[in-house]
């Protein structure tokens, strides 16, 4: 399963990313979407959008969190980063600080796809996530 993930949207995205993310099983938006509206070119593919509400997104039409099994990996979807990971995750994919990130930290593995509108440090981004046979196979950056 190849899943699209992206962040920290804020209104706006590069007009080509709708068409980058085509090849998506799935489409994971870890939050601060700003306006619903935005969301339309991606509903728009047909894959399953999953969304959760960040610290900008003020209409409340996202849970805070999400938690989702996929190929037999678990994954805690939320925008803000906990203190520390939930039990019983294999990953937590988070937004909100426009940095990318990839790292284990007590056993379970962080994944931030970095910011598609305002990144700090780097270039705009996204990531491709793919899980298969109960493992996380890849996590790929891509900038846009």
């Amino acid at each position: 399963m190849r899943i699209a993930v992206i962040s920290d949207t804020h209104d706006r995205f590069p007009p080509t990313l709708p068409a980058r993310l085509k090849g998506a099983d799935e489409i994971w938006h870890l939050g601060d979407v700003c306006e619903p509206a935005v969301l339309i070119e991606f509903q728009a593919l047909g894959r399953p959008l999953h969304v959760v509400a960040g610290n900008c997104d003020e209409h409340g039409e996202w849970p805070l969190e999400l938690e989702l099994e996929r190929e037999g990996v678990k994954f805690y979807l939320t925008h803000i980063p906990p203190h520390r990971g939930p039990e019983g995750f294999a990953a937590v994919l988070h937004g909100h600080t426009h940095v990318p990130r990839d790292e284990v930290v007590a056993g379970v593995r962080w994944l931030n796809p970095g910011c598609i509108s305002r990144p700090r440090g780097v270039s705009p981004s996204f990531a491709w996530l793919t899980v298969a046979d109960g493992k996380i196979v890849s996590w790929e950056r891509v900038r846009v």
